[in-house]
């Protein structure tokens, strides 16, 4: 068995906005205290749409760990690294297509959806096809246990667990397996070998998880084992055979309800953005000259919250008195847009505050962000080559 281990990355679009930071860094930020998390700048992702015009990546790429770090990502407790400096991703992902049918890729909602809406580009190009191939390679090469994501990624883990799926039974079949895991099983002593054949048989005969989960704990907690013999006696327990990548599993997070100024999706292609590292000024412009509920016409109308993208602004960022205000002052005319905006600007400012403290140091001195990364790529490549040994040796391909 593997630690438990969160995997996730980001496209390097730029600097980030509070969308992303309600809709992803605010997740990210828990998670990092709660078990080993790995975040990576997926630049290679970024080439499947920006193949035409790469020259955005880079500096996207530092302006964006930048923002990671502003918003709270702690590089002592969380591993930050660049996804192509991690060349293991490219070779799993050109092992793995070796036996991905292709109906898997094309069936991905996000394939079609994304040639819908990219119309201006061309994206009949194998690597976008290849995309969620290299997205679950990006997860897969690191046995993560867990991948923070959205309802709309839910597909792109489901196929990641499908190809960790078809790899461990095409390739779990180490010789002499079945003698190995015996001989493993006798250096448990006789007590807990007993023990392990009693679980095992439960598990297997009558569908036993309880048998399961006290099996496995037994395994943990056996000191005397190699961490093959361990794996070997997880394979057969489960009557399966080596298992060479883990199926990880998908961790819903809570969507971001913060929209854009204008109330559609915060995108900074939609000009309605408040980035995360916006200036007070700045903040205080864009909120002011939001639009509102059309029915407000004059100061003195009485207008409904729920039509206006204001509200909606309160909701994330407003305690309960506030909201209340809001809603009789709006309905009764008893306030205007100005004044309604107000603690909307405050909340905001507020919450950057900290934001710009934290980044400061790395604008004086962009050398910490490429240490922080530096030490980020080195700790992730020692894990992806321990499984890229794995995965050669499981394919036949560790000669030479």
């Amino acid at each position: 068995m593997y630690p438990d281990r969160v995997v996730s990355g980001m496209r390097p679009t730029g600097s980030m906005h509070l969308g992303h930071y309600h809709g992803a860094l605010k997740n990210w930020i828990r998670m990092q205290s709660e078990q080993p998390c790995l975040f990576f700048v997926a630049d290679w992702h970024a080439l499947t749409t920006h193949y035409d015009d790469p020259s955005i990546i880079e500096k996207s790429t530092w302006d964006m760990l930048v923002d990671w770090l502003a918003a709270g990502i702690d590089p002592t407790q969380a591993t930050l690294f660049i996804q192509s400096k991690i060349p293991e991703h490219a070779e799993l992902h050109l092992l793995l297509s070796m036996a991905t049918p292709l109906g898997w890729l094309e069936r991905v909602p996000t394939y079609k959806d994304q040639i819908d809406n990219l119309a201006n580009k061309d994206l009949q190009t194998y690597g976008f096809l290849g995309y969620p191939l290299l997205q679950a390679a990006d997860v897969l090469i690191y046995r993560a246990s867990e991948v923070p994501v959205g309802d709309d990624q839910v597909p792109h883990v489901e196929m990641m667990r499908e190809i960790a799926r078809r790899f461990n039974h095409l390739y779990g079949k180490e010789k002499g397996f079945e003698e190995k895991a015996q001989d493993a099983v006798k250096k448990l002593g006789s007590k807990r070998a007993r023990l392990y054949h009693e679980l095992r048989t439960a598990y297997q005969q009558e569908g036993d998880d309880a048998a399961l989960e006290q099996a496995k704990a037994m395994l943990d907690d056996a000191q005397n084992l190699s961490m093959i013999d361990r794996e070997r006696l997880f394979g057969y327990l489960e009557g399966a055979r080596k298992l060479i990548l883990v199926e990880p599993q998908a961790r819903l997070t809570e969507a971001s309800r913060l929209p854009g100024l204008d109330g559609r999706k915060m995108s900074k292609s939609y000009g309605n953005a408040i980035a995360l590292r916006e200036d007070k000024e700045s903040v205080t412009r864009k909120v002011r000259t939001m639009p509102t509920d059309p029915a407000r016409v004059r100061r003195t109308d009485a207008g409904e919250p729920e039509r206006c993208p204001v509200w909606q602004f309160h909701v994330v960022y407003s305690d309960g008195p506030t909201q209340e205000w809001v809603q009789k002052g709006c309905r009764s005319a008893g306030i205007g847009c100005i004044e309604c905006k107000q603690p909307v600007i405050d909340a905001i400012v507020k919450e950057q505050e900290p934001m710009h403290e934290r980044a400061q140091p790395y604008l004086d001195d962009p050398s910490l962000v490429r240490a922080i990364v530096a030490d980020g790529n080195e700790a992730a490549r020692r894990l992806a080559q321990e499984t890229m040994r794995d995965v050669r040796e499981a394919m036949g391909m560790s000669y030479g």
